[in-house]
């Protein structure tokens, strides 16, 4: 492996980030969330929990709504209703079990 120095290697990751958000959102929408969630542990909105959580943990204040608007380049909800589709029973009992696998107990409110 090549020597890589600290500054370069967060831009090389920071660009595949990039290349993986713009896969999801721009090449590949019709893949849905909860497909993504119930496969593979992670979908758009953990990603952009992740940015919030890095945000937040560098003493930038983001909220959920705000880390999800910079991660879709729109309102979540705008874009939920462009991309996404109704999940069927079967996608909303696997998400159940995926979720608390990858994320963790929903929280009630």
């Amino acid at each position: 492996m090549p020597e890589i120095d600290d500054k370069t290697m967060v831009e090389i990751e920071a660009a595949a980030f990039r290349t993986l958000r713009d896969h999801l959102m721009n090449k590949r929408p019709d893949v849905q969330n909860i497909d993504m969630m119930n496969l593979a542990g992670f979908c758009r909105n953990c990603l952009s929990r992740w940015v919030q959580e890095a945000a937040n943990a560098r003493g930038i204040e983001m909220s959920k709504a705000e880390a999800r608007e910079l991660y879709y380049g729109m309102p979540y909800e705008d874009w939920k209703a462009q991309s996404q589709t109704e999940a069927t029973p079967e996608q909303k009992a696997a998400f159940e079990v995926a979720f608390a696998e990858n994320v963790g107990p929903k929280e009630t409110s």
